[in-house]
């Protein structure tokens, strides 16, 4: 059997192209990462230590801030992961209870579980046409907010690409003296290039959105390897305002981050805090430049469609949906990397998502554009019209009933469990997270009780081989259910 190192260079000398992350995109002119075991060393003499930085490492976290216009931010190198759990423990004491939207990461779950953190739902909404989640208004949260609500928890942007009016929602959190903590994980580059002019009338994309931080929001992490020259693994957490202790902050970070942190992590993104520092508005540049392009060149597809600025904010998201309905996004996906060696981010119902960066080439870019208008000529021949979707042409925007809650997520979580097959699950209540992955937005949390419509989405996938999460699928395929006494 080959190693992961021979299997990871065979990809490397492959000509499968990365749509995804992380942002270096496999380039290895992108940063000086080339000798990588070079830098690998543990905590030793005038090398500071990552959970009590006061040397070499605190000098890099403070540059890091102030590029983010942040006085306290800290390095992650166990992902945006530990930066939520550390998040929702700083912030919030057992028994309170969150405002959050559903389309959180999973690990926005797992720190509720880990802190028996009670959630209170926003609407989940989701837009009509495209079947996308939606983002938020202040408005929205106003509604929402009640006197036992002790915070806000938002994604933004969400996987999609988009984003909630964090500015008027960091005001309302404000007025009540409650934290507003963002999961801006795919947001690390907003906020850079805003000299850049995109002005011009085939120009969709002029600019990025401001950063989390700037809008007002009071904890804030981003995944700098989503998007930015950086390792996978390497993100940062931005604390500031006086809604959270900042000394619950290093806490919570000694106990979720290893304790032999990597300093090839921290090295990478500390050269990618310095690569955005002296090229960041070259680097967004580059990407609105080929965002830009992709738009303007499959503008005339008539089955496939690359949502615009109307509907996707960030330019480095890009969703290509199959409006004719002749096949589902995964189907595109599976088409995409086996016929064309373009390897996306993920496959949802309908669409497909492609992230591009300032280190992308143009012939990446190019072979992606070919690849689209290619597919889009043959599917208006050859799809075949049983397979169709009804296809709601209203560019409204829908609200998703969630299910009915039973119990608490944690006293599901910890019970006993049973598998119950699919025919008999109706009215059971879930054991089990069960979700699409990526991104993961459950479609039932443990607690909540499984209905006809979960039952029905989860054959649909399963039919379509997309990826369900949460559910045995062997022989015996069923839910995880609470078992019952």
């Amino acid at each position: 059997m080959p190693d992961l190192y021979q299997e990871l260079s065979k990809l490397a000398d492959s000509d499968y192209y990365p749509f995804h992350m992380p942002g270096h995109k496999r380039n290895v002119e992108s940063t000086p990462m080339k000798g990588a075991f070079r830098c690998d060393i543990t905590e030793i003499d005038d090398f500071d230590n990552l959970h009590d930085a006061s040397g070499i490492i605190q000098e890099a976290q403070n540059r890091a801030g102030k590029l983010y216009g942040c006085k306290e931010t800290f390095f992650l190198v166990n992902g945006s992961t530990c930066g939520i759990l550390t998040a929702l423990s700083a912030a919030f004491k057992e028994g309170d209870t969150i405002l959050a939207a559903r389309g959180c990461h999973k690990a926005f779950y797992h720190g509720a579980y880990l802190r028996h953190i009670n959630i209170e739902y926003l609407p989940y909404k989701l837009n009509e046409r495209y079947g996308i989640p939606e983002s938020y208004t202040g408005e929205d949260i106003e509604k929402a907010l009640s006197d036992g609500i002790k915070g806000v928890f938002i994604t933004s942007p969400t996987y999609e690409g988009r984003c909630s009016d964090i500015g008027k929602i960091a005001q309302i959190c404000h007025r009540r003296n409650i934290p507003l903590i963002v999961d801006a994980a795919h947001g690390a580059h907003f906020g850079f290039g805003n000299n850049v002019d995109g002005s011009g009338s085939d120009c969709e994309y002029e600019k990025l959105p401001e950063n989390a931080i700037k809008l007002g929001a009071d904890v804030v992490i981003h995944s700098v390897h989503k998007t930015l020259p950086s390792m996978t693994q390497t993100a940062l957490l931005h604390c500031q305002g006086n809604t959270v202790d900042v000394d619950r902050i290093r806490r919570y970070l000694r106990i979720y981050q290893s304790s032999s942190p990597s300093y090839v992590l921290m090295a990478s993104i500390d050269l990618c805090i310095k690569e955005m520092e002296q090229e960041g508005t070259e680097f967004v540049r580059t990407l609105l430049e080929y965002r830009n392009h992709i738009q303007n060149a499959v503008r005339n597809c008539k089955n496939l469609e690359v949502l615009g600025k109307n509907v996707v904010d960030d330019a480095a998201k890009v969703c290509i949906y199959v409006k004719n309905g002749t096949m589902t996004g995964q189907k595109l996906y599976d088409i995409l990397r086996e016929e064309y060696h373009l390897q996306l981010e993920m496959a949802g119902d309908r669409h497909v998502l492609a992230i591009i960066s300032g280190w992308d080439t143009l012939e990446g870019i190019d072979r992606l554009i070919n690849a689209i208008i290619d597919i889009d000529s043959k599917i208006g021949i050859e799809g075949d019209a049983s397979e169709c979707i009804s296809d709601n042409t209203k560019d409204g925007v829908i609200e998703y009933q969630l299910p009915k809650r039973v119990i608490g997520l944690n006293e599901a979580w910890d019970s006993d469990r049973e598998v119950i097959s699919f025919d008999e699950a109706l009215g059971h209540v879930s054991g089990e997270f069960v979700n699409l992955y990526p991104p993961g937005i459950p479609l039932v949390v443990p607690g909540e009780e499984i209905n006809s419509d979960i039952v029905r989405s989860v054959a649909k996938y399963l039919d379509e081989n997309m990826n369900v999460q949460g559910i045995v699928n062997g022989d015996r395929k069923g839910f995880i259910c609470v078992k019952q006494k």
